[in-house]
């Protein structure tokens, strides 16, 4: 598997925008010159399909003894579906809370207590909520074995919670592979991927380019 190569895949539906002078403001008030919407990914099967594949080939290459997948919802859920079915493995999905009516499930559908998991994330920036469904599954006394994403800023805090969790985590592609590819493609120059890198080493400091 290439980094560089779903990266462009990412970049070729526009799920990843980069934006140095009009930075992109993320719900926890961060300044950010990246905006990455794995969503938009549905939207194209061809590239759609390369994503579930190379998923599958990661937990099969990372994972072979997982019994259970397990979504992430919202965005985690349709590809845990898909790379569940391809790879023929039970699935459940996990709410941000409990329900609030009905049996009030935060884990949604049939498992049993000490199976083998892989979370399915879409997108890990710091780490914290994939953390907290991790948490939930093992409340659960589901037995995490661990947790693979489509794409990853790889930030410090990121790496230290899930190493600190216990918790081994592979991504398809990050940050660094990504702007590496936006500097080969001309879209990014040096200076600029300079900044974009400075960026990540401390993101809920970052003002923007002034």
């Amino acid at each position: 598997m290439s980094k560089k190569l779903i990266a462009e895949k990412l970049l070729q539906v526009n799920a990843v925008k980069l934006n140095i002078k009009q930075p992109y403001t993320w719900a926890s008030g961060w300044k950010s010159p990246i905006y990455c919407d794995n969503r938009r990914i549905l939207s194209f099967p061809y590239v759609r399909d390369h994503i579930k594949s190379e998923l599958c080939n990661l937990v099969f290459e990372k994972f072979g003894d997982a019994q259970l997948l397990a979504g992430v919802a919202t965005a985690g859920i349709a590809w845990g579906a898909m790379v569940a079915d391809q790879l023929k493995l039970p699935y459940i999905y996990v709410r941000p809370k409990p329900k609030e009516h009905g049996l009030g499930n935060q884990v949604e559908g049939y498992f049993e207590k000490g199976q083998k998991t892989v979370v399915i994330e879409d997108l890990v920036s710091t780490g914290k909520s994939s953390l907290e469904v991790v948490d939930v599954l093992k409340k659960a006394e589901i037995a995490v074995i661990g947790m693979v994403s489509i794409f990853t800023y790889g930030f410090k805090a990121a790496e230290d919670a899930f190493s600190k969790a216990g918790v081994t985590y592979y991504p398809l592609t990050d940050y660094p592979s990504l702007l590496d590819l936006a500097v080969e493609k001309g879209t990014v120059s040096g200076g600029e991927q300079e900044i974009l890198l400075k960026w990540r080493e401390d993101p809920s400091n970052w003002k923007g380019v002034l």
